[in-house]
């Protein structure tokens, strides 16, 4: 076979982080066969996040509740020679047996094994996420500090970062499995254009605060502390704040809102949460100086974009979905020293200590070490 008849099919993720991570495995695809024409099957709230990607040359989409036939019909028409599923689920690995794709890759949990003709071991490092009981995140809480914390793993190794997963299954097709930086491409011109739409002033310092997160509360640091952290930036570097979130988060940036708009009248901030499409959203965050922000899916979209990173952790791990690469020294990372942590609930069924432990003293002066040297307001974007 010519590899410019090459036809691979690339099942996508579902969540907007997951997604972002999973772009240095498509980069290096790109690389291994850079005449092969890659498609990616992805849910449609996704499909902007490769606009102008150098590593896509097409993207199909699902909506929620679409059915298996409809997706399959997709799947058959585009003769696709190679399909590689990156989600562990049965379903994307029945969508490719059913699209009657030859050669299917993917990891093979329990029973999805007989859906794939060449199943990928998990690798190593791999580190699952697994979700604590509430016992024994009682157990842990409630020892003395020298047991809470005697049991506790190691911490995980860099190969366990979630771009690592991706770069192994893409390895399965020669890919080099090194990792590189997630990337995500954003032009001039949709800088440009977010700029006009939203009345930014050209001559403002921008930075980004993204107090939600759309997994559940126990990964949102008090807003209280978000409040004060940009306060005491927007004293020192005279910045102004984009605030960013989704339709649930608009009652939390209105309050944000609020605060910094009584403290701050001359140079109010914005509120972005709910109006923003995905694409304005990438472009707002590369304009930003910095983000400051929970772990969540615009962290990930920001760092790859090019925008440094002040991200918090409580209840989730920064080992394995920090923003950028493992160790990018770009962004800095607030971690819980919580024995409970990391619990990866959605809820905390204890005390918050992980997110209370967390102190706006240092992160203040992260925010102002990421920023970098202050310009003169004229020069800032």
């Amino acid at each position: 076979m010519s590899p410019k008849s090459e036809r691979i099919l690339l099942r996508g993720v579902n969540w907007l982080g997951d997604a972002v991570m999973s772009t240095p495995a498509l980069l290096r695809l790109r690389e291994a066969r850079p005449d092969a024409h890659i498609t990616l099957l992805t849910h449609e709230k996704l499909s902007d996040l490769w606009l102008n990607h150098p590593a896509v040359d097409a993207v199909l989409t699902f909506a929620a509740g679409e059915t298996i036939w409809s997706v399959v019909k997709k799947l058959r028409s585009g003769n696709f020679q190679i399909g590689l599923t990156l989600p562990d689920s049965h379903r994307s690995g029945l969508d490719l047996r059913l699209g009657r794709i030859p050669q299917r890759i993917g990891y093979a949990p329990s029973l999805r094994k007989f859906l794939l003709t060449q199943p990928v071991e998990t690798g190593a490092g791999f580190v699952r996420m697994r979700k604590r009981s509430v016992g024994e995140i009682r157990r842990r809480a409630a020892a003395a500090p020298p047991d809470a914390t005697r049991d506790r793993p190691n911490a995980p190794p860099p190969a366990a970062h979630h771009l690592h997963r991706y770069l192994r299954l893409v390895a399965a097709l020669g890919a080099n499995p090194e990792p590189l930086p997630p990337f995500l491409a954003v032009t001039d011109g949709e800088v440009a254009a977010v700029k006009q739409k939203f009345s930014l002033p050209g001559d403002a310092l921008w930075f980004g605060l993204n107090p939600g997160a759309e997994y559940g509360p126990a990964k949102r640091w008090p807003h209280e502390r978000f409040i004060a952290v940009a306060l005491e930036a927007q004293r020192r570097l005279h910045c102004r704040w984009l605030i960013f979130g989704g339709p649930a988060d608009v009652p939390l940036a209105t309050d944000i809102l609020n605060s910094l708009h009584r403290t701050f009248p001359s140079a109010p901030p914005l509120n972005l949460a709910g109006r923003t499409t995905l694409r304005e959203l990438c472009a707002l965050l590369k304009l930003s100086r910095v983000l400051l922000t929970n772990d969540t899916g615009p962290m990930h979209v920001a760092a790859a974009v090019g925008t440094p990173v002040v991200a918090i952790f409580g209840s989730t791990s920064p080992e394995l979905t920090a923003p950028g690469s493992p160790n990018d020294p770009r962004h800095r990372l607030f971690k819980s020293d919580a024995p409970c942590s990391p619990c990866f609930r959605r809820a905390c069924p204890i005390d918050f200590r992980c997110m209370k432990g967390i102190e706006t003293e240092p992160v203040i002066a992260a925010v102002l070490d990421a920023a970098g040297p202050h310009r003169p307001a004229g020069n800032s974007l």
